[in-house]
């Protein structure tokens, strides 16, 4: 099964990601992610993304995903993947589907995450995680059980991402409108396109997600 997981930043595609990797063995990719292990590992395509981003260019749309290309080859993709940030523009959509179709591979569902923005503003603002393990908390709705101790690993270590406020949101929030969300029809055209309320609690939008994969 690969799927896309789209919605607006803090709309919490991260977390049920995760999910899903635990429950279907399918794998997370964040392009961001990939892109800085490439980098790291001197690989290629990490030393033409390195040049190109020291040059203070944008990394292009075929670079990125013939690096997807590469990762969903890898032997722990056989379950099928979960795509995360990736794609952002409607040119980057149909890049993507060229190449699965190379690959004879092909998208399942494309899972939006629907939000109110202004609810979401609140959500994202109170956010923090635990340093060690990456689980996620909230200041107003949900705090570990014990104050200061992570309910996962037990370590009292957390962080803030710095741009987790509301002004920060709102220019993020913007960007989406402007540059992501005109993905969605492309998907819908295709009759890919499912939509869940993104603001329910997080396994009531973790049974939808379940409900529309098995579907």
């Amino acid at each position: 099964m690969n799927i896309i997981l789209i919605g607006a930043p803090g709309a919490g595609k991260g977390t049920q990601a995760r999910l899903l990797e635990e429950k279907y063995g399918m794998v997370q990719l964040s392009t961001g992610d990939m892109l800085r292990t490439a980098v790291k590992l001197g690989t290629p395509l990490g030393v033409e993304a390195k040049s190109i981003m020291e040059a203070g260019k944008l990394v292009p749309d075929a670079l990125m995903v013939n690096l997807i290309k590469e990762r969903i080859a890898q032997r722990d993709c056989a379950k099928g993947f979960i795509l995360d940030g990736f794609p952002r523009t409607v040119p980057q959509a149909e890049a993507l589907d060229a190449m699965l179709a190379e690959q004879g591979k092909t998208l399942d569902k494309i899972i939006e995450l629907k939000v109110d923005e202004a609810a979401l503003i609140e959500r994202v603002s109170g956010r923090f995680t635990c340093e060690k393990c990456g689980m996620g908390y909230h200041d107003t709705f949900k705090k570990p059980k014990v104050e200061g101790v992570c309910d996962a690993c037990g370590s009292t270590s957390f962080k803030r991402r710095a741009d987790d406020n509301a002004e920060t949101m709102k220019a993020r929030l913007q960007a989406f409108n402007e540059q992501t969300a005109p993905i969605l029809p492309y998907y819908a055209k295709k009759g890919m396109l499912v939509s869940i309320d993104g603001m329910a609690d997080m396994d009531t939008v973790t049974e939808a997600i379940e409900r529309i994969l098995a579907g």
